[in-house]
């Protein structure tokens, strides 16, 4: 069975400090396995094993991976930076003696609010409080790991789902094509004698004596530059050829291709040999069902 390579997969966890995990994961139809990695907490070497599992469970697409951490409670430890806190407390106490240049003495209960609106501006400054996040136990990276496991089964589960609805959606579009071809074939059974008769009203109209033998020659030799029968037979193997694949191969996607481009020849060569309006009309019909699966081929994985 086939799969698309578009898909969605989301996994969650709760950590031991109480804080939730959301993983999800995006794909969508690629050549290659190019995959984006979002996360404020992932160090480098669980980013290239993740990579790696992604690499080999997707196989190709592009894919977005992102995971996300929800602090709640005491998932954030929060203390001063006392080094930067004690230069801006210097720095504003020389700026507040320069303001201040005439206190006088006694004024202990000044001095203490002055000290106390220092303090609580110094708080309020980018930096001086910094947050810091729990780390991680080894407990904690396996239940992640999990929740990374649970969104991959998810998208792999979207991405069959929606490979169902190709596979149906290509084989009926080539069966239209072979539908058209059994058409081309009764067709085809009529137009050679009603090209050799064409010829021969032709050459009777001009008033050009020829030789019997020899014009049946040249009529054979012309006839014989029409012939679509290699077309047909080729047509209808690249079909079956197709059909074949798309139920056996589950990494169908990339060979489809191939087959694709190989209809569309023998379709381009059966069109321009033809040499009759009726069989022209089914290979434009021929052609547009191609092209819808050529289309729909560049999802499938």
């Amino acid at each position: 069975m086939i799969k698309s390579m578009t898909g969605y997969g989301k996994g969650e966890c709760t950590l031991s400090d109480h804080s939730k995990i959301t993983v999800e994961i995006k794909s969508l139809n690629g050549k290659n396995a190019d995959i984006s990695v979002k996360s404020q907490i992932l160090p480098k070497d669980k980013e290239l094993e993740i990579r790696k599992l992604l690499a080999s469970e997707l196989v190709r697409g592009s894919i977005d991976f992102s995971l996300f951490q929800e602090m709640k409670g005491n998932s954030q430890k929060k203390q001063i930076n006392k080094e930067v806190a004690e230069s801006f407390l210097s720095q504003l106490g020389d700026i507040e003696k320069k303001v201040f240049k005439t206190r006088k003495a006694g004024t202990d209960g000044m001095d203490r609010i002055r000290e106390s609106i220092l303090l609580s501006a110094i708080l309020r400054i980018p930096d001086v409080i910094e947050t810091k996040d729990a780390e991680l136990s080894e407990a904690d990276w396996v239940k992640i790991d999990k929740a990374i496991a649970q969104a991959v089964k998810k998208l792999n589960a979207y991405r069959q789902t929606e490979g169902k609805a190709l596979e149906a959606d290509v084989t009926g579009r080539v069966a239209n094509i072979l539908s058209c071809l059994e058409e081309v074939k009764k067709l085809d059974v009529k137009r050679v004698p009603a090209i050799k008769e064409r010829l021969r009203q032709k050459i009777d109209k001009s008033g050009i004596e020829a030789n019997p033998e020899r014009l049946e020659q040249e009529i054979v030799f012309y006839v014989e530059k029409l012939d679509i029968n290699e077309e047909k037979v080729r047509l209808a193997q690249h079909c079956k050829y197709f059909m074949d694949t798309i139920k056996t191969d589950p990494l169908a996607g990339k060979k489809l291709g191939f087959i694709v481009q190989e209809m569309g020849r023998e379709i381009n060569t059966l069109g321009s040999k033809a040499n009759d309006a009726q069989i022209q009309a089914l290979v434009v019909r021929m052609k547009d069902e191609l092209e819808k699966i050529r289309e729909q081929s560049l999802n499938i994985l």
